[in-house]
C-alpha cells in the first residue's frame, strides 16, 4: 500500500464518522494521553496559583480578585482545549455556539435574579408598627 493509498483511506474515514465524533491525530498537542496530562498539569498548577494567590501576600490585596478571576479563565480555557477538545476548527463550530448559547442562558439568569433581588426592597410595602413588633 502507497503513501497515497493510505492519505486516500484516511479521507474515506474521516467522511464515515458520526456526526460531533472528532479524530484526535498524534501530531496533535492535545491528542491522546499526552495531552490529558499536559491538560491536567495546567489545571493543578492554576489550582495552586490560585490557592497562593488567595491564602499568601504574593498579591497585593485589592487585586486578589482580579489574579482570581483571570486565573479562573484560564482554568475554563485549560478545561475546554484539554478536557472537552473545543477548538477553533470548522468540525467543532456547533459545539462553539452551544457553549455561547449555554453561557448566554448562565449569564441571564444568574444577572436577571441578582437584578430582581435588588429590586425587591424598593417594591416591598412598608412595614407597619404592628408586623415590627412581632420579629424576634
Amino acid at each position: 500500500m502507497t503513501d497515497i493509498d493510505s492519505r486516500i483511506d484516511e479521507d474515506l474515514d474521516r467522511r464515515d464518522s458520526a456526526p460531533g465524533e472528532e479524530r484526535i491525530t498524534e501530531h496533535e498537542p492535545v491528542g491522546g494521553l499526552p495531552g490529558y496530562l499536559l491538560g491536567f498539569g495546567l489545571a493543578i498548577l492554576l489550582t495552586i496559583a490560585s490557592f497562593l494567590a488567595a491564602q499568601t501576600g504574593l498579591i497585593y490585596q485589592p487585586a486578589v480578585i482580579s489574579a482570581l478571576v483571570v486565573l479562573a479563565i484560564a482554568q475554563m480555557g485549560v478545561h475546554l482545549v484539554f478536557f472537552l477538545h473545543l477548538t477553533t476548527g470548522s468540525d467543532n463550530t456547533n459545539n462553539v455556539l452551544a457553549l455561547a448559547f449555554g453561557v448566554l442562558i448562565v449569564a441571564l439568569v444568574v444577572l436577571g435574579s441578582i437584578w430582581i433581588m435588588g429590586h425587591l426592597n424598593q417594591n416591598m410595602a412598608p412595614m407597619s408598627a404592628h408586623q415590627a413588633e412581632m420579629l424576634p
